[in-house]
């Protein structure tokens, strides 16, 4: 199964590599209007009255400050063809599994997987993030329910390459039997936040005792369109006689600027 797999990857990183966005100008910023209008251009005179902003296919036009809402610099490579690509909104996650990449200081996410499955997350540095969840098994009358802690330590090795540490601490509380359940992870992270592919190694543990060899990660990501991704997330699970069963699967995501779906 890693053999059929890793010409897939090898063709994904050359993507990667390749992928990229051309703009015109060295510093571009976005400019929201009070009526709702978004314009991308270069600012070329600015006072303490308004703007006068350069904009492909509209030309110069000067904007009062009463009309403007918000002004922000943005990166030259996410406009393409003279359209915003805002950037990824759900960079740390593939459908499941979490990328190297970390969740800003005080920014923050609530997931939901099949409807019972629910995460929180929230980033208590630019490196250091905590989340937690659990499902609501007492809700339909079980007498435990799965609940977990998801500490992550994510560190920028350089702008394309990430490394990152982390857990699933979790385990059955309640009415019945409670025991401790988890696992502790290692990952590297190659690419951008659109367009990426991540190896990791996690190791499971039941009540303080750990499994002898590790379950293997590999995710990749591809950003294709300005709101859509396509997602593959693969597990290779360590069975008896020192082998290894894999688990592959592939999804979308559609992703506007504040939420995504899988």
């Amino acid at each position: 199964m890693l053999k059929t797999l890793l010409p897939v990857l090898f063709i994904l990183i050359i993507g990667i590599e390749t992928a990229g966005a051309t703009a015109s100008a060295d510093t571009l910023h976005r400019v929201e209007m009070q009526d709702g209008r978004t314009l991308i251009g270069e600012i070329l005179e600015e006072d303490e009255d308004g703007i006068v902003l350069r904009v492909e296919g509209l030309g110069v036009i000067r904007m009062e400050r009463d009309d403007i809402r918000r002004i922000e610099t943005v990166d030259p490579r996410r406009v393409r063809d003279g359209v915003f690509w805002h950037d990824n909104p759900n960079a740390t996650r593939y459908l499941f599994a979490p990328s190297s990449f970390g969740l800003s200081r005080s920014r923050g996410y609530y997931q939901n997987t099949w409807i019972l499955f629910n995460n929180v997350n929230y980033g208590l540095t630019d490196r250091f993030s905590i989340g937690g969840g659990g499902v609501p098994l007492f809700l339909f009358g079980a007498d435990s329910s799965p609940i977990w802690l998801l500490p992550k330590y994510s560190y920028p090795m350089s702008d394309s390459f990430q490394l990152a540490a982390g857990a699933m601490l979790g385990g059955l509380v309640g009415r019945g039997d409670s025991y401790a359940v988890g696992l502790t992870y290692a990952m590297a992270t190659y690419g951008s936040t659109d367009n990426n592919v991540t190896a990791a190694l996690g190791w499971g543990y039941q009540d303080a005792e750990f499994v002898s060899r590790p379950v293997v990660n590999v995710s990749f990501m591809r950003r294709f369109s300005r709101n859509w991704y396509f997602l593959s997330e693969n597990y290779f699970l360590p069975i008896p006689e020192q082998s290894y069963e894999g688990l592959i699967s592939v999804g979308m995501r559609w992703a506007p600027e504040n939420f995504s779906v899988d």
